[in-house]
């Protein structure tokens, strides 16, 4: 090991992650590893869950951050608050991660990024699940890397109302509050949050200061609304409708003292009409994604993209622990605006799960599903999991998982009048992971092979004017690694958690894929011992990762980040916090150019009726 990581580890072993004391692992549910609800232990899946009480220990304010806690997962982003972010998975980028906010689509069907993270604010989710793996054989194209789903909170019994505030650096202010109304017959539930932030520039050249430079400032205001009532005992609808209104202001290319901004307004709706019986579970549904985006000083257009999709999915249990999973979707894919363009799918899938005993227990699932195209060839893709628990030596399980999956061009990868290519075709990705856990502690190796990866290529090496265009590169990108997971309480009042990435890219020519870090360690503890009061120290350490392919560009990587929160509940209802980012003010640069938070403080608010 060299001397680098040893000094960061020392320097992190005092550092704290997501642990929350209540939070019992065997109470877990989760519904995106086989598109149907199951406790966390039956799923045969590599998943990672973030509960809303870790997400309150730790006070972040975006998703980005949260899953950055998740062994093998990192972000770059442009800027800091609301600026371009790009969440990796296993080495993928966001734009092969599927998203989705409470089973609707989040992947920009506009653009060519994926999901805009940038966007996705905290204060009203529930849990967040993060699926690893190629998890096409379940729900179809872009789940190359894996699936995150979000679940925003749902209304419980009675009146219940939250009210959220707080201040810090960079004027930054946090306003949010939720209303609900539950009874036996039928629940609405409202929430609205606003965070603004005057920022710091979102370029400036290595090595210089950021105050030298302009403010570029960011506004978010995200809404949800939930509904539901009951026909009957056994039917019943569910509406709900998330909304998001961001203004962010940015920086052109190598101009740190830009004036330009953008602006979004996109919004995630659905219907859904569940029927239960003794025999299945049954769900109707419609789904809206819309996206638009805006920029009115850039050199960009206006882009409205928009996802229909329709479908229903019958869950049937049968046997011990058995259930079979079935059903069709359609979805069309449109690009408005100048390019006026639009594809669509058809698919049907199938997940079947079941649990023996022979030596221990173990289960066994499988999936598989077909996908149609009017404009691309057909696919079959699939899944297959198994989980074996040990009973000669308690608290001994293996995993593994192979699956393959497919990620589609978008329509602007396809039609954008300068950059597009009308004849690609769809990624394909085979992948395993292979498990091995006791008690606290658990070993992961993944592997996975794309063929055909869809990239921009400039024959000139990106000369300007850019003559060139999206391409399916030949040959295969490979990326392979290594997940160690550790957590425990080392005393009645002290827990620590502990996670270790390696990671080995190589693109179709050989080279390491660019702005990954080959080894990140993230280390944390929390402190219970005082009454009412949490304290934690959380952070990590980035190894080696360079912003262009093959180790070229400027070094982005080789730094260790710490934060510190501190929680305390005055009573049942009315809870005060503070942290602080950053604690030892490291400078770093996640993609060269482009500024990073120095040390920053805030502190906030939480009352609950």
């Amino acid at each position: 090991m060299n001397k680098t990581i040893k000094l960061s580890l020392v320097a992190l072993f005092s550092l704290s992650t997501l642990n929350a004391q209540d939070v019992v692992l065997d109470t877990i549910t989760v519904t995106s590893a086989a598109k149907t609800s199951q406790s966390i232990h039956s799923t045969t899946s590599n998943i990672s869950v973030i509960t809303k009480e870790e997400i309150e220990e730790k006070n972040f304010t975006t998703v980005s951050e949260a899953v950055n806690t998740v062994s093998g997962i990192s972000f770059t982003n442009n800027g800091g608050l609301g600026k371009s972010t790009s969440v990796m998975l296993r080495g993928f980028d966001s734009k092969r991660v599927l998203v989705l906010i409470d089973g609707i689509r989040y992947n920009d069907a506009a653009g060519i990024s994926g999901a805009p993270f940038a966007h996705l604010m905290l204060d009203d989710i529930e849990q967040i699940e993060i699926v690893k793996g190629a998890q096409s054989g379940i729900w179809g194209a872009d789940a190359t890397a894996g699936v995150i789903n979000i679940k925003t909170k749902a209304a419980k019994d009675g009146l219940h109302s939250s009210i959220l505030s707080e201040y810090g650096s960079f004027n930054t202010t946090k306003i949010g509050a939720s209303l609900s109304y539950k009874t036996d017959d039928y629940y609405i539930k409202a929430s609205s949050q606003r965070v603004y932030t005057d920022g710091f520039t979102a370029q400036a050249p290595k090595d210089t200061d950021i105050d030298n430079y302009e403010d570029d400032s960011y506004e978010n205001i995200t809404t949800n609304i939930k509904a539901g009532f009951n026909i009957n005992d056994t039917n019943k609808i569910n509406i709900s409708h998330t909304a998001i209104d961001a203004t962010t202001d940015y920086d052109s290319y190598n101009n740190p003292n830009a004036k330009v901004y953008s602006k979004t307004k996109d919004s995630f709706s659905q219907i859904n009409f569940n029927h239960i019986d003794s025999f299945n579970e049954l769900d109707i549904y419609a789904k809206l994604s819309i996206f638009d985006r805006n920029y009115p000083l850039g050199y960009t257009k206006e882009f409205d993209g928009e996802v229909q999709e329709y479908g229903l999915k019958s869950t049937i249990k049968y046997l011990k622990n058995s259930f079979l999973v079935t059903g069709i979707d359609y979805k069309t894919f449109e690009h408005k605006n100048d390019l006026a363009k639009k594809y669509n799918n058809k698919g049907v899938f199938i997940t079947n799960s079941n649990e023996f005993e022979l030596l221990g227990k173990t289960i066994l699932t499988q999936s598989l599903r077909f996908d149609e195209y009017n404009k691309f060839d057909n696919k079959l893709t699939g899944k297959l999991g198994v989980k074996h628990f040990f009973n000669s030596v308690d608290g001994l399980t293996t995993s593994a998982n192979i699956g393959s999956a497919y990620n589609v061009p978008t329509l602007y990868n396809l039609y954008n009048p300068r950059y597009g290519n009308k004849d690609l075709k769809p990624e394909n990705t085979l992948s395993y992971d292979i498990t091995l856990s006791y008690k606290e502690i658990s070993l992961t190796y993944f592997h996975s092979t794309t063929k055909d990866m869809i990239d921009y290529y400039d024959p000139d090496g990106y000369s300007n004017p850019l003559p060139g265009k999206y391409y399916n590169l030949e040959g295969n990108t490979k990326i392979k690694g290594l997940e160690l997971e550790y957590s425990t309480e080392v005393y009645n009042d002290i827990s620590l958690s502990a996670n270790y990435t390696y990671l080995n890219t190589k693109n179709n020519d050989g080279e390491k894929l660019s702005r990954r870090p080959k080894d990140t360690v993230k280390l944390s503890i929390d402190y219970y011992g005082i009454s009412n009061l949490h304290l934690g120290v959380y952070g990590e350490y980035i190894g080696q990762r360079y912003n262009n392919n093959n180790d070229k560009g400027e070094q982005t990587g080789k730094y260790t980040l710490a934060n510190l929160v501190a929680n305390y509940a005055i009573n049942k209802n009315f809870s005060v916090y503070a942290k602080v980012d950053n604690l030892f003010d490291t400078y770093y640069q996640v993609v060269d150019g482009y500024a990073t938070s120095p040390l920053s403080a805030y502190a906030g608010i939480r009352v609950k009726f």
